[in-house]
């Protein structure tokens, strides 16, 4: 690699000049206009609008503003030297608003599932773009990235609704907006952290496609998540769920809020569940959760489970094959009912006509009879938590619990329950103590 110095004509400052080799270029027809190949080609000349032909022709880099000759060479060697190494970075005037909308988010949107993406893109639109979108992507810094951290705990959000996905068939579900006049609050702590993970993965992304020498969220500081009363984990106990379920036995819905309860299924997971999905004859009564119907932007679609082992087997108790067993029954009769307007989705839970239930529209039903029950104020997504908990409290082993919802380790799941550890370890402490008590 070669390169030298010079001083600028007319001025006081110098100029470092380095050889960057033969790179890709497009060269116009008409105007013959070079432009380099750094991202994206052009499909027709920006100048003129004529046809560009691709070639390889010689670059060369410069950095100007140097006030002294010794700092020059400084610079030049610094240059030379992450040319041989391989850790040169071309400058660029991509601002990070352009980055996310044309680049990063193409490149991820194959790789991610329906649900996430959405997420992203509210958390990018909503937040990141409004306060850091103009900056260059090259010209980031720790300091102005914690500044943004503090403008989110500090500052009112600016909205809550997500994006509406085009297409979208549910007209019933509404958007997550505040209540008109109410008084919007600053993001909690827990979700900043979550916009740092974002964006330290687009910065990553940045820095492995070769755009940023160093990711500057490596030396962000994001707040603390804390456990606040409002996030904190509730769930019911062994008598609250009996209740519950006794009160919704003549529901549509109580096959699914059953099977829920017993299973410790996601939403998604028991609305994508399929007749094909069950064994409910067998001498060991099973169901294999192979798919779930989610919510992308209050459109419904399905998808993979969760996680790889999401995929996966969970046993049924007899009482919840009875349930579904009934359930079958009652299906099959609105089936003869409705004839050739009944839609055959093959699901198991499904409206009158056969159709799926759109996920977000079950969640406020769920909350309704919650109300009318008088029962402690959960969510729907709680079942699954009262489900691991009533587990744990019963002394079934974690593993088995783990497997059950489909978690990726066992440490997770003792994790995630950790309020029933304790429980657990006391009950362990009492039989090894009364072990040693009644040895002989």
């Amino acid at each position: 690699m070669r390169g030298h110095i010079r001083q600028v004509p007319g001025c006081k400052t110098w100029q470092v000049i380095y050889e960057l080799g033969e790179q890709s270029a497009q060269r116009c027809e008409d105007c013959n206009k070079r432009f380099w190949i750094e991202r994206r080609p052009f499909e027709s000349c920006p100048s003129c609008g004529g046809m560009l032909r691709q070639r390889l022709e010689r670059r060369q880099g410069c950095r100007s503003g140097f006030r002294t000759k010794k700092g020059a060479e400084a610079a030049l060697n610094d240059l030379l030297g992450s040319l041989q190494h391989g850790t040169y970075i071309q400058p660029a005037k991509v601002r990070l608003a352009e980055f996310l909308k044309e680049e990063w988010l193409p490149a991820i949107t194959p790789t991610v599932r329906a649900t996430t993406l959405v997420g992203y893109k509210c958390i990018i639109s909503g937040h990141i773009i409004p306060c850091l979108g103009a900056t260059p992507l090259q010209k980031l810094t720790p300091s102005a990235i914690n500044a943004f951290y503090g403008r989110l705990l500090s500052e009112p959000r600016t909205s809550r609704k997500k994006p509406r996905q085009a297409g979208a068939k549910d007209a019933t579900v509404d958007a997550q907006d505040p209540v008109p006049g109410a008084e919007r609050k600053p993001l909690s702590a827990t979700t900043v952290n979550h916009v740092h993970t974002l964006l330290h993965r687009v910065l990553g992304d940045a820095m492995r496609w070769g755009l940023l020498q160093r990711n500057p969220a490596d030396a962000a500081d994001p707040p603390t998540a804390r456990v606040t009363k409002d996030n904190e984990m509730k769930t019911w106990s062994a008598r609250e769920l009996k209740v519950f379920l006794d009160m919704t036995k003549s529901d549509r819905l109580h096959p699914l809020w059953r099977t829920l309860a017993s299973t410790g299924m996601r939403r998604g997971e028991a609305l994508g569940l399929r007749w094909a999905d069950l064994d409910l004859e067998g001498h060991s009564p099973f169901l294999m959760v192979r798919q779930a119907l989610v919510s992308a932007g209050y459109d419904p679609q399905f998808s993979e489970p969760k996680t790889k082992r999401g995929r996966r087997t969970i046993p049924l108790d007899t009482s919840t094959v009875v349930v579904l067993g009934e359930w079958r029954e009652r299906q099959d009769k609105e089936k003869k009912d409705w004839g050739e307007l009944w839609t055959d989705t093959g699901l198991v839970f499904t409206r009158e006509d056969g159709e799926a239930w759109h996920p977000d529209r079950i969640s406020k039903i769920f909350q309704a009879r919650v109300c009318a029950s008088g029962l402690p104020r959960i969510r729907l997504h709680d079942l699954r938590h009262t489900h691991a908990t009533i587990a744990l409290g019963a002394n079934v082993h974690p593993k088995v619990v783990s497997d059950r919802l489909g978690h990726s380790t066992v440490s997770f799941t003792l994790d995630t329950y950790s309020h029933c550890v304790p429980a657990l370890a006391q009950d362990a402490a009492e039989k090894i103590a009364a072990l040693v008590a009644n040895a002989e």
